[in-house]
């Protein structure tokens, strides 16, 4: 099959279109024909190798330990494993698995559910690690309640689309931070107020927010403090940065040492991928109370420019590659 590959840490110049073998599904797993697959920030973060630290926990120290790149899918049952009572070949699905950015790809049974049946492979493909991540941030992290005031950092982008609708669907109201550029997308899925960061610092003036979720990754940790109601809860989406060692995980151990000494809740993220979330997701989708958002597909041998594009942050919603 075809794959994009990589042998070493490094820029988009390190991933090649090659041949490799096709892998096959073994006792409970299922093998997916790749119709789509997600572009998100861990892809970047897990082809150059950084922040350093990323390295230390189980993803290669001196190389990657898994060679083709990309974790969301969408796509059609090809074969199942011994055991697999849930799918049988001809299914659509989607979910998540290591290597999709290739021809087939192939992973346990509890990692896929039923592909919605009212959106594209494309628009499938967006939604695993970006919805599930902006749900359990709004749900189990910031525990979010019908009535709040939701400020959603990033709202334009794969998290931030999700976020921006969830957090309605679960009764909030919300404003949006994003660029100009995107302000007219985050209104049109639901954002009750924008606040475009190129004019205005939104911790400067305006409302105190019952929750603030953080899907930029950027912002000092003090200026998000000052967007918060007292008692309120701050939810950090990983992070970027340019330290090598520690990049923008550095913010988010600042924000667990502190937590204990101040009255806000201060949160961090590390997205569990559970099947049960995964078909939630897929009925609010089939509902069309949540609608994925996607800004732009590549093909296969165009993933690294995907890449590029993904990274330079001016995606509205999601990037796909698309088989």
């Amino acid at each position: 099959m075809k794959a994009i590959v990589q042998d070493v840490y490094g820029p988009v110049d390190v991933l090649e279109l090659r041949d490799v073998p096709t892998p096959v599904a073994g006792p409970g797993d299922v093998l997916v024909r790749v119709r789509a697959a997600g572009v998100d920030p861990g892809v970047w973060h897990l082809m150059t190798g950084l922040p350093l630290l990323l390295r230390t926990m189980g993803f290669g120290l001196r190389r990657p330990k898994v060679r083709i790149r990309g974790r969301d899918v969408a796509g059609v049952v090809e074969a199942v494993g011994d055991g697999v009572t849930r799918f049988r070949a001809g299914d659509e699905v989607f979910g998540t698995s290591e290597g999709t950015f290739a021809e087939y790809a192939c992973a346990p049974e509890d990692r896929f559910v039923a592909k919605p049946a009212n959106v594209t492979f494309e628009q499938a493909a967006a939604v695993p690690v970006s919805a599930l991540t902006a749900l359990q941030a709004l749900r189990d992290k910031g525990r979010v309640e019908p009535g709040q005031q939701v400020l959603v950092i990033g709202a334009g982008g794969g998290v931030g689309t999700f976020a921006v609708q969830l957090a309605k669907e679960y009764g909030a109201r919300v404003t949006a931070v994003c660029s100009t550029a995107k302000a007219e997308l985050v209104r049109s899925i639901g954002a009750d107020e924008v606040v475009d960061y190129t004019r205005q610092d939104f911790a400067e003036h305006g409302p105190r927010y019952d929750l603030v979720l953080d899907a930029a990754g950027n912002r000092p940790l003090r200026q998000l403090r000052r967007a918060l109601a007292p008692g309120g809860t701050l939810v950090i989406i990983g992070g970027e940065g340019e330290g090598r060692w520690l990049g923008g995980t550095e913010r988010v151990l600042r924000a667990v040492l502190l937590a204990p000494f101040v009255r806000h809740k201060l949160r961090t993220l590390f997205t569990v991928e559970r099947p049960e979330d995964l078909r939630s997701l897929r009925e609010a989708i089939e509902s069309g109370t949540v609608v994925p958002v996607v800004d732009r597909t590549f093909p296969l041998a165009e993933v690294p420019e995907a890449i590029r594009y993904a990274q330079r942050g001016q995606a509205r919603g999601k990037v796909v590659v698309s088989l």
